[in-house]
């Protein structure tokens, strides 16, 4: 199932997130590590208060020290609440033990309690610091519109020929697509890909390539048509599956345009025909096994005349002898 990269029904699609990979947490998992810090935390007060017994004073048993069944009530309730006041520390000791130890420990209590909220508000901050960031590095990297079959092979094949995964951003309107898109390491953007602000969240203005790997022709001649308007001097590549969009889609921006129905037609064809010429063009296809293509400049010597920038030369006088 190929990625749309554009909204087609949902109003709601047209807004841009930025999405980066972060280390899953289940709720179940974040929850269990909650209640063993706070069980830790309720143990280690009973343990002090159980060590400097002797300096607490029980209204229901007074004269005597404090048991371990008071020691653990006197720890829950004053880590949980300000405390009932039928356990009180009497000694000074007991009473610094409390500003020192207790009171910092039930500061972390309340903390622990109150986590989910400061998590979420952690996360949103640590998120927003690694985007500021990332675009501040953006410049010259490849944005591919579509996270389909299509968008996966085009980011998989960048990844191989040496282009870093930084250097690569996905926008597509599916969740999921975006999600795998970060599961893979890369920055993803949801939202519609028509839109200008969607592809000025991908940093069109400072890409190199954009490419277009969408299942329909004329989101990509939209898509193509905005982003030649916001970035004039990038190469954009894209699919269309019927020929008779080719020229539409060049007249839109594109530089080149693939006809992946027909290309697959002609492997089909040339395989079947001659085998042989079939594998050697898959193996040219599958980058970094087999067969490899390089493109290498050539040089102004070897270029046809015709091809050839006329560059002036400058003449400069020899001292006569």
């Amino acid at each position: 199932m190929e990625a749309t990269g554009a909204a087609d029904a949902d109003p709601a699609a047209s807004a841009a997130t930025v999405s980066m990979r972060s280390r899953p947490v289940t709720p179940l998992a974040s929850v269990t590590k909650r209640m063993l810090l706070a069980v830790g935390l309720l143990a280690a007060s009973a343990v002090i208060v159980y060590l400097g017994r002797s300096g607490y004073r029980d209204s229901a048993h007074p004269g005597r020290p404090l048991s371990l069944l008071a020691s653990v009530y006197y720890a829950t309730i004053t880590l949980s609440t300000t405390g009932f006041g039928d356990i009180v520390p009497v000694t000074d000791s007991a009473r610094l033990v409390n500003t020192v130890l207790i009171s910092p420990i039930r500061v972390i209590f309340l903390i622990v309690l109150v986590g989910t909220t400061l998590e979420v508000l952690t996360q949103r901050t640590r998120t927003s610091w690694r985007i500021a960031r990332w675009r501040s590095k953006m410049e010259g990297h490849a944005i591919v519109i579509g996270y389909g079959t299509k968008g996966r092979s085009v980011a998989r094949t960048l990844n191989e020929s040496g282009m870093p995964n930084e250097s690569i951003v996905i926008v597509d309107t599916a969740a999921d697509a975006v999600a795998e898109a970060n599961a893979a390491g890369l920055v993803a953007v949801g939202g519609d890909g028509t839109r200008r602000a969607v592809l000025s969240q991908a940093e069109i203005g400072r890409a190199s390539q954009v490419i277009i790997a969408v299942n329909r022709d004329d989101t990509a001649v939209l898509i193509a048509l905005t982003a030649r308007q916001l970035n004039s001097a990038a190469m954009i590549v894209a699919a269309v599956r019927e020929e008779e969009n080719q020229l539409l889609l060049r007249q839109s921006g594109a530089d080149h345009v693939v006809l992946s129905s027909d290309t697959a037609g002609r492997m089909l064809a040339i395989s079947t025909i001659r085998p042989a010429a079939g594998r050697v063009i898959a193996d040219l296809l599958d980058h970094g096994r087999g067969l490899d293509l390089m493109e290498r400049p050539v040089a102004e010597a070897y270029r046809p005349a015709r091809l050839r920038r006329r560059i002036p030369i400058r003449r400069e006088a020899r001292p006569s002898p």
